[in-house]
């Protein structure tokens, strides 16, 4: 190789030399952190979360920012703070959307749904709303009965007996749908004192009247009446 050749080849090494990049360091990702109050709306919802198979319609809602509170982020406890009035919020359709999400299993909707639920029985003329909503509630109440999951279950039977406070006897029509699920639970003992209590609740607010319709699904049932 000539010394010009020799030239040019050390040439073009040093210009590949100063040309290549710089290895890359990427800054490392910082998750950004909930705010506290974060309206009930998608982006509280993690993105890379596998999606349900079959949503709820409160899970549907809740993606559309449809139900009018915000959740409100306590050291101890959370709660949640209406963005209205709650005698002005309208019973149909929330209360039944509430009800279907009882059955969900993650937070914050396990969360929001029995608390929401709660807290709308306890308005001044629930009563008068949700009495015209039993034949849609109960259903739905049913399915939360029904389910698997022994803490979606647990709310199910807290929200009935909540219901079941507020209607009193109109619930006696529909009771005997959702017995069936308490007798099939009330073989597990660890639910036993629970369902036990809750149907001693059933009967205090339903009357007399609802005890033979308790005895009907669950002969061994003692009546609190003398």
């Amino acid at each position: 190789m000539s010394s010009g050749d020799q030239i040019k080849a050390k040439t073009a090494a040093q210009k590949s030399k100063t040309s290549s990049p710089l290895p890359y360091s990427p800054e490392p990702a910082v998750k950004p952190q909930p705010k506290p109050s974060d309206k009930l709306n998608p982006k509280t919802i993690d993105p890379f979360a596998a999606p349900s198979r079959t949503p709820s319609a409160f899970a549907a809602t809740y993606a559309k920012g449809g139900i009018p509170c915000r959740l409100m982020h306590g050291s101890v406890k959370h709660r949640l703070h209406w963005e209205c009035p709650l005698e002005t919020v309208p019973f149909d359709p929330l209360l039944i959307t509430l009800a279907e999400g009882l059955r969900e299993t993650k937070h914050p909707y396990t969360f929001v749904s029995k608390e929401g639920f709660k807290e709308l029985l306890l308005v001044e003329d629930a009563a008068e709303k949700a009495i015209p909503l039993l034949p849609r509630l109960v259903p739905v109440l049913k399915a939360a009965l029904a389910h698997s999951d022994d803490e979606v279950f647990e709310r199910g039977l807290d929200a009935l007996v909540q219901l079941s406070a507020v209607v009193g006897p109109s619930l006696n029509d529909h009771l005997k749908h959702l017995l069936t699920n308490l007798s099939r639970r009330l073989m597990d003992k660890k639910f036993k004192e629970k369902i036990t209590i809750a149907l001693q609740k059933l009967e205090q607010y339903g009357g007399k009247a609802s005890v033979t319709i308790i005895k009907s699904k669950i002969p061994t049932y003692c009546s609190v009446f003398p």
